[in-house]
């Protein structure tokens, strides 16, 4: 299903494919972007769920919105609002939890354990480190990388995002190519 993004324009709009180890559990029209950003995404995706565990009979379900305003409406964003069935939001309430617990424990090794308990564990971050660590994404002139979600302030790729921003995106990952 392509669909023309632009009056009188051959470029169309396609939705994110499901690949071998994910499947997009979101109707089509709400992850509809570019043929590039597409492939960008599977070829992301199916990294992520092969690197976290997930197969051809187990797939990771991703879970797409689609956002209203700019570079959305002609296909160069997207928005993943879950993973494996749980909200992007909730992935990173049960990181701070982990984290406070961690900042809570007496020893060290055991604030260790916790940590990477959680790096293991967390598929929210695990598939926002992914998409941080491989993807090409768009860095408009005098602007950041285009990659924001909750995880940014603390991971990056820019650690100086605003208040009004990062709360723009606590409960999804928003990248653009």
């Amino acid at each position: 299903m392509a669909i023309p993004y632009a009056r009188g324009s051959d470029r169309c709009l396609t939705p994110v494919p499901s690949g071998e180890r994910y499947r997009v559990v979101s109707p089509p029209e709400e992850a509809l972007v570019t043929p590039e950003l597409a492939a960008e995404l599977a070829r992301l995706l199916e990294r992520f769920a092969a690197e976290s565990g997930f197969t051809r009979s187990r797939p990771a379900a991703i879970g797409f919105g689609r956002g209203f305003f700019g570079h959305h409406q002609v296909g160069r964003a997207a928005d993943i609002y879950a993973v494996a069935g749980l909200g992007i939001g909730r992935w990173k309430a049960i990181w701070d939890a982990a984290h406070h617990q961690a900042r809570s424990s007496p020893s060290p090794r055991e604030r260790h354990i916790l940590i990477n308990r959680q790096r293991m564990t967390n598929l929210g971050w695990r598939l926002y480190k992914v998409l941080q660590s491989y993807g090409r994404w768009a860095q408009p002139y005098g602007y950041p990388v285009q990659l924001f979600g909750p995880w940014t302030r603390s991971e990056g790729p820019w650690k100086h995002i605003s208040d009004r921003l990062l709360y723009a995106h606590r409960d999804h990952i928003h990248l653009a190519k």
